[in-house]
């Protein structure tokens, strides 16, 4: 059965800027509701995102049903990472995963692979569907090589409530990365607008004027061995498309087994690169208890750092207390 819900204007203004406050979503997930005929202003459709309401009008807003992808389904048995996705934590209105690496997250019509929304459906997972049809319980995104924790939401309630949190900043995450060259100081920070770069419509680039305001924050945590590369933290204060690579490419520094934004073909290879969503912490919608889990980073990645780093000093240093206590003292 469908989710409806209905909310009152109080003062003019236009329909996809009243839902996006209502529903917390970007005015192009509006457009999508609308297009699927899922909006109506006083039991009537509406086919433009830019209506104009007055006050008092009722907006009707039916969220579409999760539509099973029977070709992705049917890929998903053939797919060795569809079987080894582990669940951190679920109950009724969370999920929290730690995402394989290679591992695409919504479907696109580039995307000819099953992908993490193919992989919700296909286990019978109930999901939100507030931000429409190609985007089910999705809060938050990790590009396709990126590996690590995500929170999905497994109704509109809760897929509400932790995108407020995305923008108050009550949901946070960080990162481990290996780069290379190391960072000079223990703390940096980057406050750096990113957007689209006109000279290659592939990436992403930091310091333009069109651009949207994003903050990083990096941690020294480990020199390997051999001094040429630097295990570090990251925490984003936004959540930008590429923004840990594009504000380390900022330092002229890069992530091993990043191929888009890296530089020096002496680099170090890897079999992937080399980034982890490992913490996430928020604030559960139904109890409002502060949850915080932690992700292990995959064998690819483990094996690459006891081959290039002290290990006794690696388990010192991903110690949870000690990433969050080093960010906490410093920021």
């Amino acid at each position: 059965m469908s989710d409806v819900k209905e909310y009152i204007c109080e003062k003019a203004q236009r329909l996809d800027t009243f839902l996006a406050l209502q529903i917390t979503q970007t005015r192009s997930q509006i457009a999508q509701l609308i297009k699927q005929e899922a909006v109506s202003v006083d039991g009537k459709l509406v086919a433009r995102p830019g209506v104009k309401l007055k006050l008092g009008q009722k907006v009707k807003v039916i969220f579409p049903k999760p539509q099973i992808d029977e070709v992705n389904h049917n890929l998903l048995d053939e797919v060795s990472w569809a079987k080894d996705v582990e669940i951190l934590f679920e109950d009724e209105d969370v999920l929290v995963i730690n995402k394989p690496s290679g591992v695409t997250v919504h479907p696109a019509p580039s995307v000819n692979e099953p992908t993490l929304v193919d992989w919700l459906k296909f286990k019978g997972i109930r999901l939100s569907t507030i931000s429409g049809e190609e985007r089910h319980g999705i809060v938050h995104r990790l590009d396709k090589g990126t590996s690590g924790a995500m929170v999905i939401a497994k109704n509109n309630e809760s897929h509400q409530f932790l995108s407020e949190q995305l923008q108050d900043k009550s949901m946070g995450r960080y990162y481990l990365a290996i780069i290379a060259p190391p960072l000079k100081d223990d703390i940096t920070t980057i406050e750096s607008n990113i957007g689209r770069s006109s000279a290659n419509r592939l990436k992403m680039a930091s310091g333009l004027e069109h651009g949207k305001a994003a903050k990083t924050v990096f941690k020294q945590l480990l020199l390997s061995n051999d001094e040429k590369m630097q295990l570090i933290a990251c925490k984003l204060f936004t959540g930008r498309t590429h923004q840990i690579r594009v504000h380390l490419e900022s330092l002229h520094r890069h992530i091993i087994g990043e191929h888009l934004y890296a530089q020096s073909p002496k680099m170090e290879k890897s079999e992937r690169i080399l980034l982890h969503a490992y913490l996430i912490y928020f604030i559960h919608p139904r109890t409002k208890e502060l949850l915080s889990f932690r992700a292990e980073y995959d064998e690819k990645m483990k094996k690459f750092i006891e081959k290039k780093f002290d290990m006794e000093k690696i388990n010192e240093v991903i110690q949870t207390q000690y990433i969050t206590n080093s960010f906490t003292a410093n920021i």
